[in-house]
């Protein structure tokens, strides 16, 4: 079974250990085989704990719920949640310690930099660059190349 460290235990901490249970993994102490991640909804802190655990050398989980669809081309960093029925759609970069909540669509050739936070339902429409830590409100509608 696989190991993970949640660091966060507020509602988006719960939220995340209910996804990583479903996903297999168990409550766990630190060794080589254990994977951390940085359950906080403050995007800043949440960034600022991944960094300092990549310089302690630990391994960050990355979580992608099993009714979330990813395109095999997107490219999805450690410490990022995707979580039910969210999409995350071909040529997408998606930076470490996002989250891309229940139902969200992040439309084609999107960029989201570290942190993004696409809430409930939003929708970011096709070949949108999204700043460090933007959080994009639930059911919010970001049109096509609004952020470049």
């Amino acid at each position: 079974m696989k190991k993970l460290i949640i660091l966060g235990a507020g509602g988006y901490g719960q939220t995340v250990a209910d996804i990583a249970e479903q996903l297999g993994y168990e409550t766990a102490f630190m060794d080589t085989g254990t994977l951390f991640y940085t359950a906080f909804g403050n995007n800043e802190r949440r960034v600022e704990w991944l960094e300092k655990l990549a310089e302690a050398g630990c391994q960050v989980s990355t979580l992608i719920h099993p009714t979330a669809y990813v395109s095999p081309k997107a490219t999805i960093e450690a410490g990022t949640v995707i979580l039910p029925g969210a999409i995350v759609n071909t040529g997408c970069v998606v930076r470490q310690g996002c989250i891309i909540n229940c139902g969200a669509i992040v439309d084609h050739g999107c960029t989201l930099e570290e942190g993004v936070h696409v809430c409930l339902g939003a929708v970011v429409k096709a070949e949108n660059h999204l700043p460090r830590c933007m959080k994009i409100e639930a059911g919010q509608v970001i049109g096509n190349r609004e952020y470049q």
